[in-house]
């Protein structure tokens, strides 16, 4: 059984980033410019948000923080962003959610222009990514993260095997079905009404589980020798660490489920470093296509 380490597969992914980043300043004299766009003061996402910026200066891009306070008016953060939008040195633009509850999260994504979407997340690039274009769109963060996994474990055509996906959100849960079925896989989106949905899952060669329930998936569900990719981010009391002290763990029983799979990920240390490496990749796609280079593959 091999533990896939999603600090070293990252890892391999920024050093592919900065190389990529040297080579469009040689040929096009640019640098990727990333903006990230944060609202209000929760510390989760203050956290996320200086962990990206400090990657993207890393990897040699112009990075632009706008750190606006929670009373932001949904009318000032449109604006913001169409200012992003038209400012040329910009490729990729990032609005860290949640939002504050008073503003509309969807209008402001829907308002970065497809081109500079790093996260993936506008109609244009979900459509294209179901649409099997994934040379034309930006493919959402954490399934593209997944899918290096799945693919430096099988290979790049993953013809005749059977992929569960457990989770059915637009974050996760479909982008993630469609690189699997673009890559040839017979693929079934599974969910909370699914029924008998362990023995869905112990059809999977490949299953990947994005529901946000605890250990939910047990040994018993994972077929011998399988590729299991767990996404889900769970806080659980830990009482065996002291008093009120919590751990995370992830939507797969890891201990029980590492016995039978071949592959697995950790929580955490799996896919989560994996989300903000290909950020950094969409960025630099995003710099090269408007350079009219051919983009690095990831």
């Amino acid at each position: 059984m091999t533990i896939l380490d999603g600090k070293r597969v990252a890892s391999d992914v920024i050093d592919s980033v900065k190389l990529a980043t040297a080579r469009l300043g040689e040929m096009a004299n640019i640098a990727p410019g990333l903006a990230v766009v944060i609202v209000g003061n929760d510390p989760a996402s203050h956290a996320y948000v200086s962990s990206k910026s400090k990657m993207a200066k890393e990897c040699g891009f112009t990075s632009v923080q706008h750190t606006l306070p929670e009373e932001t008016t949904q009318e000032e953060l449109a604006a913001l962003v169409q200012t992003l939008n038209v400012d040329e040195t910009l490729h990729g633009i990032l609005v860290q959610l949640p939002l504050p509850k008073h503003l509309n999260s969807e209008p402001i994504i829907q308002s970065i222009l497809p081109g500079k979407d790093v996260d993936g997340l506008h109609v244009v690039n979900a459509g294209k990514l179901a649409t099997g274009d994934l040379d034309g769109g930006l493919v959402s963060c954490t399934p593209a993260g997944a899918m290096i996994f799945v693919k430096r474990t099988h290979c790049e055509d993953l013809s005749g095997l059977n992929a569960v996906v457990i989770g059915r959100s637009n974050l996760f849960g479909k982008p993630m079905a469609q690189l699997l079925l673009n890559a040839n896989a017979t693929v079934t989106i599974a969910h909370s009404r699914t029924k008998n949905l362990a023995e869905v899952c112990r059809n999977a060669d490949i299953l990947v589980a994005a529901v946000g329930r605890p250990e939910m998936v047990k040994a018993d569900w994972v077929k011998l020798g399988a590729t299991v990719i767990d996404v889900g981010i769970n806080r659980i009391a830990a009482p065996e660490r002291g008093e009120g002290k919590t751990r995370l763990v992830g939507d797969v029983a890891f201990d029980e489920a590492a016995k039978v799979a071949g592959v697995i990920t950790p929580v955490p240390g799996g896919v989560g470093p994996m989300t903000i490496a290909m950020l950094m990749a969409n960025t630099v796609i995003a710099a090269y296509r408007k350079a009219n280079c051919p983009p690095p593959k990831f």
